[in-house]
């Protein structure tokens, strides 16, 4: 294993409720356990880079701008706690309208062109939502379900809970079982 790919809403933060966006840091509340997961992973040598979809952006509730500021502050508050993440690739675009907004895979396809020794066959995908583990099932990489909050949960959680390689209930767990299969090795 050498590179994870992770969503943001319901993986780092917790998820903002159906129609409702999380676009500025007051509404940004990290999820219990992920620093210390984001810690294991750079010390273990993992690459991390969070792909997300951001709908809110395309119905112009929020900008880019937004997005980016969330990002850096996210950023600072994790390296504070000696944790890092090596880069965000974000869709802005709405449903159908792009390549990139998973299921689609542009969002990996830009991370790869811009660090060519991205592999899929060494990566894994940990994502809470059924087109998050469809986009990393395309690629051939392992995926990781985070099972959340069922109040918050998008339509299709059970089938991706079936589909997923694995299934956890935090990134604390899925860093746990990583760093587990990666001695392994």
């Amino acid at each position: 294993m050498r590179t994870v790919f992770l969503d943001r809403d319901g993986v780092l933060n917790r998820k903002a409720p159906e129609g409702e966006y999380v676009s500025r840091w007051d509404l940004f509340h990290p999820l219990p356990g992920v620093a210390d997961a984001l810690r294991m992973l750079r010390e273990a040598g993992l690459r991390v880079y969070v792909v997300t979809n951001q709908r809110g952006v395309a119905l112009g509730l929020y900008g880019m701008e937004d997005v980016e500021a969330l990002h850096a502050r996210m950023s600072s508050e994790l390296e504070s706690h000696g944790a890092r993440i090596d880069g965000f690739f974000v869709c802005p675009h709405d449903r159908d309208a792009c390549t990139c907004r998973k299921p689609g895979v542009g969002l990996f396809e830009q991370a790869r062109a811009l660090h060519p020794e991205i592999a899929w066959e060494t990566s894994v995908m940990v994502g809470d939502s059924i087109s998050d583990v469809e986009a990393g099932a395309r690629l051939g990489m392992r995926t990781i379900f985070i099972d959340g909050d069922p109040e918050t949960q998008k339509p299709g959680a059970a089938e991706a809970r079936a589909r997923a390689g694995l299934f956890c209930t935090s990134l604390l767990e899925a860093a746990s079982f990583l760093m587990d299969s990666k001695r392994g090795e």
